[in-house]
């Protein structure tokens, strides 16, 4: 009787083991993960220009660069030093003057992703390189609350501003201005969250943002 009982044990591991093989065998269809020097980014399904990825893969001994937070750089000299007008980029809007609709959160957004363009061309990188992002919102003077939506502007024209099922540059607005092409046409979505807090470590600053790239094999 112990015997039986014995060879009925091993019957039941072997049942709950086949179970176990077919969840192996489903294991084995999952994608691969990525090769070295590559980022594939899980994108939200049925969008052809999604703004984030939900998550990304990094290929193994890939290398990667961080930057530390960058926020807008003071180019804009007839503004009060440490206004949040100073802050805004007179290479893109001369004067300093901001066209219709256009936030200074946006137009301070624009100013730290072309820092951050620069800060990356530096490492041999570019924007398309960005697999992730952090971003840091302040309330403009007066609002109760961060620009979200001026911050998403200045976001697409750098990142994610092409139509995945066509390949084509989706156009962008710049305040209320009918859409146009982005100042730099990018694929890339990385992942990102983005926050409001209270205080930036500058007077003025509005956007402070961290990004993360990742070495391609070329």
């Amino acid at each position: 009787m112990k015997r039986t009982s014995w060879i009925a044990g091993i019957a039941v591991v072997a049942l709950s083991f086949g179970g176990g093989a077919t969840t192996a065998a489903g294991w084995w269809n999952k994608p691969k993960p990525p090769a070295p020097g590559t980022v594939v980014p899980a994108l939200p399904a049925g969008q052809a220009n999604p703004m984030i990825a939900t998550g990304v893969g990094i290929g193994a001994n890939t290398p990667i660069y961080k930057t530390s937070g960058i926020g807008p750089s003071a180019l804009n000299t007839g503004a009060p030093a440490g206004s949040e007008a100073s802050y805004v980029d007179t290479a893109i809007f001369p004067g300093g003057t901001l066209p219709a609709g256009v936030t200074i959160t946006e137009a301070q957004g624009i100013n730290v992703l072309r820092r951050i363009g620069e800060n990356l061309a530096a490492a041999g990188l570019s924007y398309a390189d960005v697999y992730t992002m952090r971003v840091f919102l302040q309330n403009p003077s007066g609002a109760t609350a961060a620009d979200f939506a001026g911050w998403n502007r200045a976001y697409r024209q750098y990142f994610a501003n092409t139509d995945l099922t066509t390949g084509a540059y989706v156009p962008v607005p710049l305040g209320t201005a009918p859409p146009a092409k982005p100042f730099v046409v990018n694929k890339s979505r990385p992942s990102r969250f983005a926050l409001e807090i209270e205080n930036l470590p500058v007077t003025g600053w509005l956007v402070e943002v961290e990004v993360d790239a990742a070495y391609p094999t070329r």
